[in-house]
């Protein structure tokens, strides 16, 4: 056991001084990662304050870590290599082609109130996951199974058409409309889990969201961890479940979970040992970061594009000409080093480059010249009669230091001025989901290895398709054509034309690459640096005899 006395921090020279700083203020007693590292308490950053805990309602990255600690899929992925190993499911089988996936449930799979986890409870849950009436922006993630679509469109009322049968209690029987190589992958994405039917009903009919069954008290989860404390902008808490099938595995007792919006206050915090793991690191941190001994930092390939949505609806980005002209007049590798510090890469369309081999089209490049001509052929010569731009973002500094970045660019190459807007995560996502923007400041990262991922955000009435573009070519090409090619170069070429069509329209900007950057404790083992930044928790250790460099302490 530590106990770490109050102390002052005084300035160091050179780089070391950059980091500390002056501490604003010192507590006095056992820090957070001490305590948690006697108790098997892991203490988590995890950016903004969750939309809520509902599978099949909410849409982002914190929420996923949150869920993901709570509930369990029929498959998980290995922390390291990223594939799939069973979850719920012990293992599975193909048959007809790959056509057909039975899935062989563990019997020890328990609800956290005790109850048998069984193959009529995922029946239910992709009901409800798929019910127009739910409103589930990641419905499409199960449209490879049949009959799965129209079931989500209204096109069919009958859920029993839809490609999934309980066979019995611990059976499975799922049918694809085409073999799908990533199918096994979705099994790990939150909106394919299954929840507690009865406990849904108690608090409100099967479709009916943000209702209280996911609050401290009623829910009833399935995953390593049960949910006993949310105090709002606080923190949430979690402690290890006696119910779980594998918690001999499990090391943690238990979780806590921070908002973490504010990047600068989670740094401090992971300096005076409040934070095993922060979310993100301060852009303007990183270089010193990256120049300390045996440093905490860590900095890995992302599958992920950052990206700038456009509402091709609101003038004067219903323009294509316009949407071109911003692109090109965006310097993607200054912004990458002056103001990203060199830990992303720039990007010209919405796919990661060498996705499972796969490799995007660049159709335009860092261009003002064209970029000018395109904005006086669509009607705004060096600026004229420009009617004004906002682009909003979620709190967030270093989204604001991109933002002000290609505000400067935007005037400085085409004389015309831009606004900025941050909001809070709520009110972003509502703003998004609602298209009540011009521009959004928005990111995706892969929910599976796939380029499929990122392509289909972009059909017609997809849930995450808030850009209002539609075309049937495109929509056939990513649902129909790609899914029903022989082989895997037939397949990426009609990615290939479907992103190029995608890109020719351009409804979003592309910017950059993601790289995943944390500080990590070093006596954190088993959160690997992986392309999904995928968290397991039940592979996570605590190691209380090793111990921040002292030079940050």
């Amino acid at each position: 056991m530590i106990n770490r006395a109050c102390r002052g921090l005084r300035l160091q020279q050179g780089l070391i001084g950059l980091l500390l700083g002056l501490l604003l203020g010192c507590g006095a007693g056992e820090s957070n990662v001490a305590s948690g590292n006697r108790d098997g308490i892991l203490h988590y950053g995890n950016g903004a304050e969750p939309q809520g805990l509902d599978p099949h309602v909410v849409t982002g990255v914190p929420e996923n870590h949150l869920i993901r600690a709570l509930f369990e899929g029929l498959a998980v992925k290995n922390p390291v290599t990223l594939e799939p190993e069973p979850g719920v499911a012990q293992r599975w089988e193909f048959s007809d082609e790959g056509r057909v996936i039975t899935f062989y449930l563990n019997p020890e799979a328990r609800w956290s109130n005790g109850e048998q986890v069984t193959a009529s409870d995922y029946v239910w849950s992709w009901n409800r996951a798929l019910h127009p009436e739910t409103g589930n922006l990641y419905a499409y993630m199960l449209f490879p199974v049949v009959n799965a679509e129209a079931y989500s469109k209204g096109e069919i009322k009958d859920f029993s058409q839809v490609g999934v049968k309980a066979l019995d209690d611990t059976t499975l029987e799922v049918t694809l409309n085409t073999p799908t190589p990533y199918f096994i992958q979705l099994m790990d994405h939150y909106s394919t889990f299954a929840v507690h039917p009865e406990t849904l009903l108690k608090f409100g009919k099967m479709t009916d969201r943000f209702t209280p069954w996911t609050r401290v008290g009623n829910i009833v989860s399935n995953g390593a961890f049960v949910l006993t404390d949310w105090a709002l902008n606080r923190h949430i808490k979690m402690a290890k479940s006696d119910l779980y099938w594998d918690r001999d595995r499990v090391s943690l007792n238990g979780v806590v979970f921070y908002p973490t919006e504010n990047v600068v206050s989670e740094e401090r915090m992971f300096r005076v040992e409040q934070l095993h793991y922060t979310q993100v690191v301060p852009l303007d941190k990183i270089p010193i970061y990256r120049e300390l001994a045996d440093t905490p930092y860590i900095q890995a390939p992302y599958l992920g594009t950052y990206y700038y949505l456009i509402n091709t609806d609101r003038p004067p980005v219903d323009n294509v000409k316009v949407r071109q002209a911003l692109s090109m007049a965006v310097d993607r590798d200054k912004l990458v080093r002056s103001v990203l510090q060199h830990t992303a890469v720039p990007a010209y369309s919405i796919t990661p480059p060498n996705t499972l081999g796969y490799y995007p089209p660049q159709l335009f490049s860092y261009d003002p010249d064209r970029a000018r001509a395109l904005l006086a052929e669509a009607g705004y010569p060096n600026g004229e009669g420009w009617p004004g731009l906002e682009i909003i973002y979620n709190t967030q500094e270093a989204h604001r230091k991109i933002a002000v970045a290609i505000q400067q660019m935007w005037k400085s190459e085409l004389n015309i001025d831009i606004t900025i807007a941050n909001q809070e995560w709520k009110v972003y996502l509502n703003s998004v989901s609602q298209r009540d923007f011009q521009v959004a400041r928005r990111g995706w990262i892969g929910d599976y290895v796939d380029a499929n991922n990122f392509l289909d955000l972009f059909i017609t009435d997809g849930g995450n398709n808030n850009t209002g573009y539609s075309d049937p070519i495109y929509d056939d090409l990513i649902l129909q054509r790609a899914p029903r090619a022989q082989t895997r170069e037939e397949r990426y070429a009609l990615f290939e034309q479907a992103e190029t069509m995608l890109m020719e329209q351009m409804p979003i900007i592309p910017i950059y690459t993601y790289t995943s950057k944390h500080l990590v404790h070093p006596s954190v083992e088993g959160i690997y640096p992986n392309l999904m930044d995928s968290l397991n928790l039940k592979y996570v250790t605590l190691d209380p005899e090793r111990a921040l460099p002292e030079v940050l302490r």
